[in-house]
């Protein structure tokens, strides 16, 4: 299998997984986010990591002439672009809301401080708010955390790779054990959130390992995958649906399993991924994942000033959440589809708009000093 191979039903995964994160943070009264399994969607950040180093290691794993400058440039461009964009935007968004404060608007947080600090905005720039406890780990865009983690991950992963040839994945191995101790000890230089990132991306490129000599070996039939497939799926829901204990554990084995299984594209879940729709949120779901939170809080905003020139309670808060409510159930569903169909689309022009020129620009980056067929398509 060349590095170049797409794996279809990942790829549609990791889109739907992100629009599970967007229920999740949004709170709407009476709606389908307050289904349990979506009260458990941060979780799919788990998945996100095992298929990062699942996927990684299939472009990378085997390689004996990484080209260390060449990896860094089209990962930074790959991740920093959007996130930078959209810290810009987080920054922009307190001097708003700042100005809304000066017309009685209240929130439960003044503008410019906590989370959205000054303080915050250069770890925030140099990805490392989530790797110390120094920092605020969830500041400005939050789901960045992820994103800090797996920006310094990849570069652990390529030093492994320069360093290693036949051991390599011993190492990860080391990494996985020696990152589980640590975030159950509590110990360490780094914060849980990095330690449990370490352990997710490097079982994803165990799970690769895992893949690859499976499918040597074994061919999975269409009737016996769509099986596997289906009952795989099942799991994850009633995991997440459940008030287990052990419900981040299950579910990060889970999705190491599904990961492997979903592979090898040969069930009938794989091939109902491969529509257009699934595909498409496929390639959306970086962006999804970073602009939706800055949609969730203009809305929000415009909630709070609606309710106060009304008097009606459009934005209540519930313990530490700030919730919508229009007062009509069936009013507050269709406010969810609508927010979704305005997180793909405006994820839409994020993707083209700036994830696409950003990895344009790193591969012209590489095109001034490196010989045209050294850059990858």
């Amino acid at each position: 299998m060349a590095s170049g191979h797409r794996f279809h039903a990942l790829d549609s995964l990791r889109g739907i997984c992100a629009l599970a994160v967007v229920l999740y943070h949004l709170h709407v009264v009476g709606s389908l986010t307050e289904l349990a399994f979506f009260r458990s969607a941060d979780l799919f950040v788990d998945f996100f990591f095992v298929l990062s180093g699942f996927v990684i290691t299939h472009a990378y794993g085997a390689r004996h002439d990484l080209d260390l400058r060449r990896f860094f440039i089209l990962r930074t461009f790959r991740l920093a672009p959007l996130h930078v964009c959209l810290l810009g935007v987080f920054i922009v968004f307190e001097f708003v809301k700042w100005g809304a404060a000066q017309q009685g608007v209240t929130f439960n947080k003044e503008p410019f401080t906590g989370m959205y600090a000054p303080s915050q905005i250069l770890p925030n720039l140099l990805l490392i708010q989530a790797w110390t406890p120094l920092t605020e780990n969830m500041s400005f865009n939050y789901p960045s955390w992820s994103i800090s983690i797996e920006y310094y991950m990849y570069l652990i992963f390529a030093a492994v790779v320069l360093c290693t040839s036949a051991r390599r994945v011993l190492v990860w191995a080391g990494i996985v054990i020696v990152a589980v101790a640590m975030l159950y000890s509590g110990s360490g230089p780094f914060t849980a959130l990095a330690y449990k990132g370490l352990t997710c991306f490097f079982a994803g490129a165990l799970c690769y390992k895992v893949f690859e000599a499976l499918r040597q070996r074994v061919q999975l039939g269409f009737g016996v995958a769509s099986l596997l497939e289906m009952l795989a799926g099942a799991l994850i829901v009633w995991t997440l649906s459940s008030d287990s204990p052990n419900k981040a554990v299950l579910a990060s084995g889970l999705f190491c399993v599904t990961v492997t299984l979903y592979a090898f594209d040969a069930g009938i879940v794989s091939s109902l991924l491969r529509a257009r729709l699934f595909e498409l949120l496929g390639r959306l779901s970086y962006s999804i994942y970073l602009t939706h939170v800055i949609i969730l809080s203009v809305l929000i905003l415009l909630f709070m000033v609606l309710e106060k020139k009304t008097g009606l309670p459009l934005a209540p808060v519930f313990g530490d959440f700030r919730y919508l409510d229009s007062g009509y159930p069936w009013l507050n569903n269709l406010l969810v589809g609508l927010v979704l169909l305005a997180v793909i689309g405006i994820s839409f022009v994020t993707y083209h708009l700036i994830e696409v020129n950003g990895q344009k620009w790193g591969r012209r980056l590489l095109g001034q000093r490196l010989p045209a067929q050294a850059v990858p398509g």
